[in-house]
């Protein structure tokens, strides 16, 4: 009858846990679902922008590790970064911050030979970024933790700032090194809104980006 009665606690005991542990793993397929979003390219720029015949190669930009991510990321103050809801990139940050200058070049029609690094062409010029701000900042929140935007209404303003070296090869001297920093204010506090913030942000520093490494690069390509 001891026996028993173990035997059947330890049942009762099992199912509880089992209970207990569905509650608090989530399992794959539940929840809400990711909100991906993407960023373009640019596509316009000076008429004066110089025509190049040197191969240009850009390396996947370095950032810290809460940018190394594809969740898009949020500061509420100035020691915390936290990260928007369900809401993500379509690709890590850094990748995605390289493919668009690469599209951005190609769109510019005044370099043919441009590619990722990772292609292994032959290269005449290496760009090397790092990604310092990609954020949405929200200012007077006392939440970490919104789900689609700032829980006291405010929209943010979206930090974009990236460092660029210009890198001549095969000698690897830089010969240009700049930062371009933009800060958008969101119209809306909604997701739409501010992804376009990121997106003209973004989209400004990839136009001088452009201007500046073909400009430079043209400039010292003689020497």
């Amino acid at each position: 009858m001891i026996r028993k009665s173990n035997w059947a606690r330890g049942l009762i005991c099992a199912a509880v846990l089992s209970t207990l542990l569905a509650a608090c793993v989530e399992l794959p397929g539940s929840g809400e679902p990711s909100r991906l979003y993407v960023l373009t390219p640019k596509s316009t720029f000076p008429e004066n922008l110089p025509t190049v015949e040197w191969q240009l190669l850009v390396e996947v930009p370095i950032s810290a590790a809460g940018l190394n991510t594809a969740r898009i990321a949020a500061r509420h103050s100035p020691i915390e970064l936290n990260y928007i809801g369900a809401a993500n990139w379509t690709d890590i940050a850094p990748r995605m911050v390289q493919t668009l200058p690469v599209e951005s070049f190609e769109n510019s029609g005044r370099i043919v030979g441009v590619g990722r690094e990772s292609i292994g062409l032959r290269s005449d010029y290496l760009l090397k970024t790092e990604v310092r701000e990609f954020q949405a900042e929200f200012s007077g929140s006392k939440t970490g933790t919104a789900q689609t935007a700032d829980a006291n209404g405010k929209p943010p303003a979206v930090r974009v700032r990236i460092n660029a070296k210009l890198i001549k090869m095969p000698q690897r001297s830089i010969i240009a090194s700049q930062t371009f920093e933009h800060v958008v204010k969101s119209k809306k506090n909604s997701m739409v809104s501010i992804i376009s913030a990121f997106d003209d942000g973004l989209g400004k520093a990839l136009k001088e980006i452009v201007v500046w490494t073909l400009t430079n690069g043209e400039a010292r390509w003689a020497d």
